[in-house]
């Protein structure tokens, strides 16, 4: 079976027209721009509904910045949106016709046993320095992804029947994967793996270096990268600055190389209400991060504000609240390798499933989605959310509200208030005490961790909400594992399946939170959610993977290991001014054909 180019098979979706408006103090748009290089053979034609014209700037509003430009290790959202405009795969996901496409791979080819996939890259793509991109940097990818020591989240994913795919290249436009066994997401998984230069890193790996190679300290002019953009600038706090790459292989219909954008701006803000502050005096372009209550401001504002608001619907995007079950993997100081990484009196209350199942009957989800969340809400049991009509639709429901049975089960624990202060002490006389962190940029959840903190408070447990810096809660909970419990969540997977879901599901995964990187797995459920995910991904029938999936869901729900809240509705304002700006639910909702947007010729700047 052979796949072709996928833009051919991609129909350009028309977009409205939209009214224009001012945004003050920035670049203008539609500068002359000249390519300074000829096209490489094999181009990659992306579809749009406009052929665009260079120049200009698009500010997009960030609440947290990146932690690191190395997009193999990045392992949070902040840095992932970046570094997927800096690196990219040999396939790519279509947010809008929800298809994979060849990206760096001009085809591939697939064996009649799907055991054999020969990847046939594009000649003449090179990294922004103006270096090819071979069939050696893709084979130094997958050693990478496969070191144990680096570990790197996608790793699993990267695997059939549990085994690594052997990876050669017959030459330096081939890479030939042999997989132990069918795997139904290959092209999705292929694609996960970004391409970062061999030629400039592949020196550290050896010296033993990469995991701290392309750190937020890199020098934008030695930061060599693959995709639509480099590194113009960084500024810590305040800004990160792209510009396009001048080697970037995609065009537009009419052959002219893309990006159309002269920069696209992540202007770091404190928090929420700083993004909705800039975004209405004109300094930002875009919002992917809206607070419910402001929607009908934007709503409202609107019509004369030179902005559209797009309803996306349900996001994919999680909410929910786990317990430190982590235990030390080496020892330090008095702390001896495999010990609880928390204090073991907690520790014994977070590993028992009844106290986890009470702390969910315990929490009023309806009344966070009539408060935080201003009802554009909805309840959410998995990942992928409800938003996934295919696999979010499943109609389990685990342990919602009810604050009489959350009693209960505290009680036939010995779990008393002996002391009449309100909150229970454990059978052996320890007050039910503990603190939840979650990271301060996002006010809904520090709303959400408000009312959690008053619905425990019903049924005798005392918690103490905490908000913090988002990198550091990123390091209290992959790292130092200093912390009781966080509410915190997932963005989607791209595509939005649930064999895209292997770093949370399985329990060597690095995202798998609650017991992170698991050499074996901690408990009998743990194992059974390992099985389940093979099953998941060892066929590619959706009817014959739907039951596994569902016991998963079962599984997670029915042993409370993450307590699920509430899903947002989404929605995004968007200046007028910008052509081929679409919209959708599937990350990055904004950004994700940010290489085919432009500031549309009639739009200027003060």
């Amino acid at each position: 079976m052979r796949y072709l180019n996928g833009m051919a098979l991609i129909a350009a979706a028309a977009l409205a027209t939209l009214s224009l408006g001012a945004c003050a103090g920035q670049k203008p748009g539609n500068t002359a721009y000249h390519d300074p290089h000829p096209l490489p053979p094999d181009t990659l034609t992306l579809p749009a509904a406009e052929i665009g014209s260079y120049g200009g700037r698009f500010v997009f509003a960030a609440t947290s910045g990146p932690r690191t430009f190395n997009k193999l290790l990045a392992n949070e959202q902040p840095s992932n949106d970046i570094d997927n405009l800096l690196f990219v795969g040999l396939t790519e996901f279509d947010n809008e016709t929800q298809q994979i496409f060849p990206e760096l791979a001009k085809f591939w080819d697939v064996s009649p046993d799907q055991l054999t996939w020969t990847w046939h890259l594009r000649r003449g793509a090179c990294f922004s320095d103006g270096h090819p991109i071979t069939s050696a940097d893709v084979l130094f990818m997958f050693e990478l992804a496969y070191d144990p020591v680096l570990h790197p989240s996608l790793q699993d994913l990267l695997k059939s029947d549990g085994k690594p795919f052997q990876v050669t290249a017959p030459d330096s436009y081939t890479v030939v994967t042999k997989l132990a066994a069918p795997h139904p997401l290959m092209a999705a998984a292929v694609g996960s793996l970004r391409i970062m230069p061999r030629h400039v890193l592949e020196p550290l790996y050896r010296k033993g270096a990469f995991a701290s190679a392309y750190g937020v300290d890199t020098r934008p002019d030695s930061l060599v990268t693959s995709g639509p953009f480099r590194l113009r600038q960084y500024v810590p706090g305040e800004k990160v600055v792209l510009e396009r790459n001048p080697y970037w292989i995609g065009v537009d219909a009419k052959g002219q190389r893309l990006p159309y954008l002269d920069e696209l701006v992540f202007l770091i803000v404190p928090d929420q209400n700083t993004a909705a502050i800039k975004f209405q005096a004109g300094e930002v372009d875009a919002i992917d991060n809206v607070k419910p209550e402001d929607y009908k401001t934007y709503i409202d504002g609107a019509g004369g504000g030179g902005y559209t608001l797009h309803d996306l619907g349900a996001s994919l995007s999680t909410n929910f609240l786990w317990f430190n079950l982590n235990r030390v993997r080496e020892g330090h100081g008095s702390r001896r390798a495999g010990e609880p990484a928390v204090d073991p009196t907690k520790y014994r209350w977070f590993a028992n499933r009844e106290f986890r199942r009470a702390v969910s009957m315990a929490i009023d989800r309806d009344a966070m989605i009539r408060g935080p969340f201003h009802g554009h809400g909805l309840k959410n049991w998995s990942a992928p959310t409800v938003g996934s009509k295919q696999w979010g639709s499943h109609g389990i429901v685990g342990f919602d509200y009810e604050p009489e049975g959350a009693k209960r089960i505290l009680d036939s624990l010995g779990w008393k208030d002996r002391d009449g202060d309100g909150v229970r002490e454990d059978d052996r006389g320890h007050p039910i005490r503990f603190v939840i962190k979650t990271n301060a940029d996002n006010l809904l959840r520090v709303q959400m961790l408000d009312l959690i903190k008053d619905d425990l408070a019903k049924v005798g447990i005392a918690c103490v909400p905490a908000s913090v810096e988002f990198n550091t809660l990123t390091t209290n909970l992959r790292d130092d594992f200093q912390y009781d419990a966080i509410l915190l969540g997932l963005g989607s997977a791209v595509p939005p399946d649930p064999g895209m879901y292997a770093n949370f599901l399985t329990s060597k995964g690095i995202a798998h939170y609650w017991d992170i990187k698991q050499d074996h797995p901690a408990t009998p459920a743990e194992a059974e959610l390992d099985r389940l995910y093979a099953e998941v991904i060892a066929s590619s029938d959706p009817a014959k993977r739907m039951e596994p999936w569902k016991r998963i869901v079962r599984t997670l729900n029915d042993e409370c290991f993450v307590i699920w809240l509430p899903s947002q509705k989404i929605m995004v304002p968007v200046r007028n001014r910008f052509g081929n700006v679409h919209p959708t639910v599937i990350p990055q909702r904004v950004l994700w054909n940010i290489d085919r947007v432009f500031v549309k010729q009639s739009s200027t700047r003060a």
